[in-house]
């Protein structure tokens, strides 16, 4: 058995001031910014949100800017599994941390490890 649930709305923002479009997406969804560089790199802003909400994370990319959603799980290889008999194909282990999957429909999305301490309570059970 194995457990997952959505946990991330990842705003992939092609642009050189990650800061500029975490303002805008701060004050469109009147959400304060958490950090404007999470891992020191300068890829990643999050925005603050409620334990129960999913986390709002902009990333900047070098691709067309999109929306894309990470699915957490306390097994990275079951899950994984699971979503490839649904139909998705694995695309990249990214930064040995993360697989990004691509849906029947096209949308890439990743599989990722529990991303919040507390892993529920809005949680899918798997066996």
């Amino acid at each position: 058995m194995h457990h997952s649930r959505l946990c991330t709305l990842v705003l992939d923002c092609r642009t050189d001031d990650l800061s500029q479009a975490a303002t805008f997406w701060s004050h469109a969804l009147g959400k304060s910014i958490v950090t404007l560089d999470q891992d020191g790199d300068g890829k990643y802003a999050e925005l603050a949100t409620e334990d129960d909400e999913p986390i709002i994370l902009l990333q900047r990319v070098e691709h067309e800017s999109r929306v894309h959603l990470d699915i957490e799980t306390d097994n990275l290889e079951a899950e994984v599994a699971r979503l490839e008999k649904l139909g998705a194909k694995r695309v990249a282990f990214a930064h040995e941390r993360w697989w990004v999957l691509e849906a029947p429909s096209g949308h890439r999305f990743c599989v990722v490890r529990p991303q919040r301490e507390r892993f529920g309570p809005h949680l899918n059970r798997w066996e």
